[in-house]
């Protein structure tokens, strides 16, 4: 598809990037966000070290957890484990006030644009930090959403009273078994509304916000728009990165830019219309508001 990857460092015409960057965004006639797991990182949502210890010592020293990613898919004997593992993992990552200011930023540096953000995080952290929820696609699901586990029918389930019970409640590492959530229409167990393999619900609500992102893509298809990659690693690219190469390449009047830590590129075929800074991303946004 594409013929040569080119990686640029953070260190190489930082500055000048910077500058590049802002005067594209200010003469934008659009910018697409597509957000990854590196972007809610550089807001203070670590999944692993000081972080994790803190919130999640106990089953560390139980189960050897080596972090909250790992956590999510041991196998736990019990449902009342399940869920005071899964409660305590969804409060802390969906429910709590977001550590650092970088969406809030990221909203300061677009607001007066016409912009739209996809996005496989499902911490909800666009939402909370002000952004217009008819312009945001949360494509994996969403911390805040319960399904039924089978299942039996495309509908989800708010979860936020029932997961601040559960963490309110649990003792020795297990919720009552009085909360533990069935579906109300099979009876059987919910899960999370996350798109882990084929029973991932996509609800009416999930459709919606696709058909006003591809509406979005489609408008300005030709216009000047900067499709704004940050922190997406190349572990899932077919979601974010290949289609913003694509719409790039496609595009003579459009800009890619890839802000990560770590980890930037982009190909070839669109070097020239491509920006790769290599950072953390919360320090970039701050250097071009």
């Amino acid at each position: 598809m594409f013929s040569k990857i080119w990686t640029k460092k953070y260190t190489e015409n930082y500055s000048n990037n910077i500058e590049k960057l802002r005067e594209i965004l200010e003469d934008a006639d659009a910018v697409v966000i597509g957000a990854g797991s590196g972007l809610s990182t550089s807001a203070g949502l670590t999944y692993s070290g000081e972080r994790f210890e803190k919130y999640f010592s106990d089953f560390i020293e139980k189960y050897n957890i080596p972090d909250m990613y790992s956590g999510g898919f041991y196998p736990y004997e019990t449902l009342e484990e399940y869920w005071a593992w899964w409660s305590r993992h969804i409060y802390y990552n969906r429910y709590v006030d977001i550590p650092k200011p970088v969406y809030k930023n990221l909203l300061d540096l677009v607001k007066d644009k016409d912009y739209f953000v996809i996005t496989t995080n499902v911490d909800h952290c666009f939402q909370r930090s002000g952004f217009d929820k008819n312009r945001l696609f949360y494509m994996q699901g969403d911390y805040g959403l319960w399904q039924c586990s089978e299942p039996c029918h495309q509908k989800t389930y708010d979860n936020e009273i029932q997961v601040k019970e559960m963490v309110k409640r649990q003792k020795d590492l297990k919720i009552p078994s009085d909360l533990i959530p069935y579906c109300p229409v099979c009876k059987k167990p919910m899960t999370m509304n996350l798109r882990c393999d084929n029973t991932f619900v996509q609800d009416e609500g999930w459709y919606e916000a696709k058909n006003r992102y591809d509406d979005f893509i489609n408008k300005h298809k030709y216009s000047k728009v900067v499709y704004f990659e940050l922190g997406v690693g190349a572990n899932t690219p077919v979601w974010i990165k290949y289609p913003f190469w694509n719409m790039t390449m496609i595009n003579k009047d459009a800009t890619y830019v890839c802000i990560n830590y770590g980890e930037t590129m982009a190909p070839d075929e669109i070097k020239s219309q491509s920006i790769c800074i290599d950072g953390d991303i919360g320090d970039v946004i701050l250097s071009i508001i």
